[in-house]
């Protein structure tokens, strides 16, 4: 696919400008992109050199692969199915029910580019939602080389002393719990140059304080893919995770108040990240380009500078 490249003479009219300001909006979670202001998050957009834009350009990095991406309805999970598409892959996606209109734009556009992309409505909150998915993926798909584990939530609260018992027990029933239910299921089908990769989080890096549950899952993230990927290496399966700064997806406007929106470009950078530049990630560590890299986490944070 040729890419289209697009250039802007400066100020935030591209969303990779440094200056870069998103709409301030407020959604009912889980959020949906297609509710968003414009400009909506980039799926297939990455930046140019000038800053402004330009087309994603695949070269058959997956070609024949079949991918399970959660949480793959809008956001980090549409653009990885996108740019898996572009790669060459099908793709199962699991989403919420509520987001149905979200993940039939997605399934739409990868079959524009002349993929397959299956949708499941699921809660993965309990393993029987995650034993189906994987059956539903060796049924449509025929198997399984990818997993990416995306689906997340998260509440804000500033203190531990209203943070409510049930919020930090959903949370990581949401967040942590499918990680480990959905390898334990795919990982019997997979074979060598097979791939897991868990989207964690900068947060658990800076301890971000008022998101205190969701860093704490995300921090298990980080654990759980260096174990899994000592286990599983041996065999030729990669276990890698990435963390992303801040990313303008539904889950912002769902889940953040007006004050963490207005700060939402406080990176070194100056704006805050784009779902298709979170992607390239993803395509990378599912491809034999990152073939010697496993139990690693790779960082797409606009800058920040990280310890541990």
């Amino acid at each position: 696919m040729e890419a289209e490249t697009h250039k802007h003479q400066g100020g935030p009219e591209s969303q990779f400008q440094p200056g870069h300001k998103v709409p301030v909006q407020q959604q009912k979670k889980p959020g949906l992109q297609s509710e968003m202001e414009k400009p909506q998050p980039a799926s297939m957009q990455i930046p140019s050199e000038e800053q402004g834009y330009q087309t994603y350009r695949a070269v058959d990095k997956l070609k024949g692969k079949k991918a399970i991406i959660t949480g793959g309805d809008s956001g980090i999970g549409r653009a990885i199915a996108i740019l898996y598409a572009m790669e060459g892959a099908s793709s199962l996606i699991t989403y919420l029910p509520k987001e149905e209109t979200d993940a039939q734009e997605t399934k739409r556009r990868v079959k524009e580019i002349g993929q397959e992309c299956h949708t499941l409505a699921v809660d993965l909150r309990s393993k029987e939602s995650c034993k189906k998915t994987i059956e539903t993926a060796l049924q449509t798909l025929g198997g399984i080389d990818i997993l990416v584990n995306n689906a997340g939530t998260q509440n804000m609260i500033d203190d531990i002393k209203d943070l409510e018992e049930s919020q930090w027990e959903s949370t990581f029933d949401a967040n942590i719990h499918p990680v480990f239910y959905l390898s334990k299921y795919a990982l019997p089908h997979m074979k060598s140059g097979s791939s897991i990769i868990n989207c964690a989080s900068v947060n658990p890096y800076i301890g971000r304080p008022d998101l205190l549950d969701y860093t704490a899952t995300k921090g298990a993230i980080v654990a759980f893919t260096r174990g899994l990927s000592n286990q599983q290496c041996s065999k030729g399966i990669r276990v890698n995770a990435v963390c992303p700064g801040p990313v303008w997806t539904p889950l912002i406007p769902a889940t953040m108040n007006t004050s963490a929106i207005e700060q939402f470009s406080a990176v070194p950078m100056g704006r805050p990240g784009q779902p298709s530049e979170v992607a390239t990630c993803f395509v990378f560590l599912a491809s034999q380009d990152s073939s010697y890299i496993s139990g690693q986490s790779l960082h797409p944070n606009g800058g920040v500078v990280l310890n541990g």
